[in-house]
């Protein structure tokens, strides 16, 4: 099959707390990770680094604010704050009053091929 096609919303909220949706594994996808994570309001996710898997990982806030605590630094994100880590960073999200909604995307550092100048 040339594609394949999910929606949010008929995934099941796993993870710690229920805040995950594994977009990626329902997908079939190979080359990168890609989750959704839903914080609930005044809610700490969970701290994390990537250092085991060495991936360099894209946070894309897409709904709501909140904090990310950030190597013990607290960085106010909302909507359309786009945050990018060194696999040896920690960090750890939290909601604000109204929840914070994002999409992590990750894979190792070069494995990707850029294409042109984009």
């Amino acid at each position: 099959m040339g594609y394949s096609v999910v929606h949010v919303d008929d995934l099941p909220p796993e993870g710690p707390g229920g805040a995950v949706r594994f977009v990626r594994r329902h997908l079939g996808v190979g080359a990168f990770g890609i989750n959704w994570f839903e914080i609930p309001p005044n809610a700490e996710g969970r701290e994390h680094d990537e250092h085991e898997s060495q991936q360099e990982e894209v946070n894309v806030i897409i709904a709501g604010s909140g904090i990310y605590r950030i190597e013990g630094e607290d960085v106010p994100v909302r909507r359309g704050s786009v945050l990018r880590f060194d696999p040896e960073t920690t960090r750890v999200p939290i909601g604000g009053p109204e929840g914070l909604t994002m999409i992590a995307v990750g894979a190792r550092r070069g494995s990707y091929d850029p294409r042109g100048p984009f």
